[in-house]
């Protein structure tokens, strides 16, 4: 703290006023979502003022006015005199701040979607104007005129985008959260396109004003953690309110941009190229809580949601075909379904046709309604599998095409077909993961013999549930087994091993996916996979599957293992070297990014990172890990949606093109001795800090680290089971986000100033820059992470942990880092060279300080060995709540949990 009182006079609130309006305005908000934030915000005030306690408004602008004003002053006096507020407050009103300043973040992050969503619409209705550079329909012209004609289509017809929905402990916020801001936006959109001053707007006004009530009177935290059955739940709403719908409109939306007026009149040249994986209700590796039960729910669930889905959707599609005999004559085939189906049910049929008289084809797909019904509720008249209803709608699809009504048979019946292909009867195509040592210690019990354990139990349960679960909806639904740890060929092979002791010759169909996760198993990869291929039974089944494999790499542990730097570099090399393999070995490889949403998790722009993958990597095929907060960002608006999957979808085509492998790895070759000097460097640096005596519970002290395992973010444990004196067993997901709350980013970036620093060479390191896509990816996105940092905000967290030396060293690559990146990218600061992105951030930092500020005070008390209570005292559950709830509301403002 300062010795000295800070000159400061405060200010009116016309002062007030000004100074708030003067910071947004210089951020380069656009008008339209200044407006936004101004009255999203003002009806904040107003609740706050109806509804918080006597002061609290007031409270809430004399922080936020003396965190703007530390923020753009970049004085100690005006950051102490921020500090000072915030440490003034009781608890139960630091507690009301953080709560009031947690709303308000969810508000801005509201407005700013809302204002992507315009923008998106805009560029929609202005033919030309769209982001060409980036959509199929860019990606694959450019293709065509590398390839041919010919070429072109067959990679577009073997596109594929496979995101896979996990429950990670990410999400901050409640459902219950995200439910009302979901309300909320369909109210800001309400009111746009309402009349100013109408009736309308003051409606929708109002009703905003009842739901800002509703977010401010909702506990911000959860009462308990999730169950996985839960997750499963959370995350099905947003295939319910987003996906089910959106990714046919992207196939279409491509089709149209394609083929122009002919789309819609004939078959379209854009297949399904979207399926959607998940591993909520799957995902065991460390939770003990999904069992084999929770597996057979899960895919129950996911069943239950596309089931009702193709039902209305199909008897919508049924009611708009109007489409008389005389006009539109049905096929033999069409007039035979209907006979089937009158046949096995007279009285549905009578009462369909009374519905629908002269209106064959309108019958027909009636009856198509009624047996996804009866699917759904497992009765004898249901659909055997989701084939048998692909054949049907496609007879339908036929008999319209060849009586003229094309536009009906390449619209809405087109629809359903893809909605069909994409998801079947299964929606998420179900993954299991498991620790490769515990299927060690399961085929130890039983080769033993004797009595078996429970763990080992329900590993043998798994198998069978999955055995039934492929019975039931198919093979897709649940037919891969990722192995987390394969430290070797044999843990490949244990997988079949296990099948077969649970059921014999009834064993599940598994395509088994190894995991490599630390340096020293992406090393390994390329002798392991050459080796397990050759095991009969993994033979047999890639000849089943026409040599089809799937590679899965993480991200994570490999960070945590090595630094930021190495780790992405080793996992290109890693990429690379399993690429060739497999081209050598005939093996069409699929690889599969284990990707977090924060950046010391390998998130960042997927475009961006798919254009910098080695030659061959790709090729037309990308898989990731979509998680927490991620999933609603990308996935919970429609337009968002859509312009996200065309954007991944883009770059997956485009990775393969001869121009882009040839940029790749010609930069790659050239900047070889670039990236060992990196490596090195940075690897040195990072294990000087991790490798330090100490510090693991210096980390734990200087991060709320151990306070976000209180948060009931998710069903998973934060560890694996060691205690906070070793690093090795925590996963990466608290290693990300303690790092991330401490406003520090260290996954991030840690490492790099000292690699850039080896190298030396400004001009040459520049060249790299633009020349080397991914160094210029690693830049980026180092450049995104340093800009969420707060170093006057960092030095206060690394000062709980009494060790100048490891500080010392953290700020130090701290400043390195900065100095170089800024110097790659050009410019005075960070972000010059992505004014958007500098925008949003710069825009929610002086908010985030204030929540910062107020964890700090919270993390101090529980810190401090002198006025820690006794064990479940009122005082220290207090400190603990007003964490949590800074916790939360900083996730919100960074936009970033783990």
């Amino acid at each position: 703290m300062m010795t000295t009182e800070p000159t400061y006079t405060e200010p009116t609130n016309t002062e007030a006023i000004r100074v708030i309006g003067r910071f947004e305005a210089g951020r380069g908000t656009p008008d339209e979502m200044r407006a936004d934030v101004r009255m999203l915000g003002g009806l904040l005030g107003q609740v706050l003022q109806e509804c918080g306690s006597p002061g609290l408004f007031e409270d809430v602008e004399r922080l936020r006015l003396a965190t703007i004003q530390a923020y753009e002053a970049e004085s100690a006096e005006a950051f102490e005199r921020a500090a000072e507020i915030a440490e003034s407050f009781t608890v139960a009103r630091a507690d009301e701040v953080a709560r009031a300043f947690t709303c308000y973040f969810h508000l801005v992050n509201l407005a700013e979607e809302h204002q992507r969503v315009r923008i998106l619409r805009e560029r929609a209705g202005r033919p030309g104007r769209e982001d060409a550079a980036d959509t199929v329909a860019a990606a694959y012209a450019q293709l065509r005129g590398e390839v041919g004609d010919d070429e072109a289509r067959r990679r577009l017809s073997g596109l594929r985008f496979h995101p896979v929905f996990t429950a990670h402990p990410t999400e901050a916020r409640r459902r219950a959260v995200s439910t009302s801001i979901r309300r909320l936006s369909e109210l800001l959109t309400a009111h746009d396109a309402s009349s100013e001053g109408g009736a309308e707007q003051h409606r929708a006004r109002r009703r905003m004003l009842e739901e800002v009530d509703t977010l401010w009177r909702t506990a911000p935290l959860r009462a308990q953690k999730p169950s996985p059955t839960d997750e499963v739940r959370t995350v099905m709403s947003v295939f319910d309110e987003t996906l089910f719908t959106t990714v046919p409109h992207v196939y279409r939306r491509i089709d149209d941009a394609l083929r122009g007026e002919q789309s819609g009149a004939s078959a379209p040249v854009v297949p399904a190229f979207v399926r959607i994986g998940s591993w909520v209700g799957g995902d065991r590796d460390g939770n003990p809580f999904v069992t084999a039960s929770v597996t057979r729910e899960a895919a129950q669930i996911a069943a239950d949601h596309v089931l009702r889905g193709l039902e209305r959707a199909i008897e919508r599609i049924g009611r708009t075909l109007t489409l008389d005999a005389e006009s539109t004559p049905p096929s033999a085939d069409v007039i035979m379904l209907w006979e089937a189906f009158s046949s096995a049910h007279p009285e549905l049929a009578e009462e369909i046709a009374a519905r629908s008289p002269e209106e064959p084809h309108r019958r027909v797909v009636l009856a198509f309604a009624n047996r996804v019904a009866a699917t759904r509720l497992h009765t004898p008249s249901g659909y055997s599998a989701p084939e048998e209803l692909l054949s049907d709608l496609r007879a339908v699809q036929t008999s319209l095409a060849a009586s003229g009504a094309k536009r009906h048979a390449f619209g809405g019946i087109q629809h359903l077909i893809w909605q069909v292909e994409t998801y079947g009867f299964h929606l998420t195509e179900l993954e299991v993961r498991q620790h490769s040592q515990v299927h060690r210690e399961a085929l130890a019990e039983l080769e033993a013999g004797g009595e078996l354990s429970e763990k080992t139990l329900e590993v043998l349960e798994v198998f069978r549930a999955i055995a039934e679960i492929q019975r039931t909806y198919g093979l897709r639904a649940a037919g891969r087994y990722v192995v987390s740890f394969t430290t070797s060929a044999e843990d490949l092979v244990n997988v079949r091993r296990l099948a077969r002791h649970a059921l014999g010759d009834d064993a599940p169909v598994l395509d088994v996916v190894p995991l490599f996760e630390t340096f020293a198993d992406l090393q390994a990869a390329p002798g392991i996979l050459a080796e397990v291929v050759t095991h009969p039974e993994f033979r047999r089944r890639l000849d089943e599957t026409g040599n089809r494999m799937e590679v899965m790499l993480g991200y994570s542990d490999s960070s945590k293992d090595v630094g930021p730097v190495a780790a992405t570099l080793a996992l290109y090399e890693a990429q690379e070297k399993i690429a060739l393999w497999a081209k050598d070995a005939d093996i069409e490889l699929t690889q599969f990014h284990g990707r977090g949403g924060a950046l010391g998790r390998g998130g960042g722009p997927a475009n961006s990172a798919i254009l910098a993958q080695p030659p061959h990597s790709v090729d037309g095929r990308f898989k990731l890990t979509e998680q927490g907060e991620v999933i609603f960002a990308r996935y919970g608006e429609p337009a968002i949606a859509m312009r996200h999957i065309d954007q991944v979808a883009a770059a997956t085509l485009l990775a393969s093109s001869p121009s882009v492998e040839e940029r790749t790895s010609g930069a790659a070759a050239r900047f070889a001795h670039v990236a060992e000097t990196m490596d090195a460097a940075s690897r040195e640096r990072f294990f000087q800090l991790v490798k330090a005596d100490g510090f693991a519970p210096w980390f734990a002290t200087v991060t709320p680290m151990e306070e976000i395992g209180l948060l009931a973010l998710g069903s998973r444990p934060a560890r694996r089971g060691l205690s906070v004196e070793s690093l090795e067993d925590l996963r990466a997901i608290p290693w990300v986000f303690a790092w991330t709350q401490a406003r520090i980013n260290l996954a991030g970036w840690f490492g790099l100033g000292t690699a850039l620093e080896a190298v030396g060479d400004e001009a040459l390191l520049q060249e790299a820059y633009r020349e080397w896509p991914l160094l210029h990816t690693m830049i980026d996105n180092v450049a995104m992470s340093l800009a969420k940092t707060d170093e006057r905000i960092a030095r206060r967290y690394l000062a709980l942990g009494d060790r100048d030396d490891l500080a010392q060293l953290v700020l130090d690559e701290l400043a390195l880092t900065k100095e170089w990146v800024i110097r790659l990218t050009g410019g005075t600061g960070l972000l010059e060279n992505k004014p958007i992105l500098q925008r949003a951030v710069a825009l929610r930092s002086p908010y985030v300080d204030a929540l910062s500020l107020l964890q700090l005070r919270a993390l101090r008390e529980l810190r401090s060995a002198a006025s820690i209570p006794a064990e479940g005292s009122g005082a220290d559950e207090e400190q603990r709540r007003l964490l949590l709830l800074s916790v939360s509301g900083v996730a919100a403002g960074l936009q970033n949990t783990g």
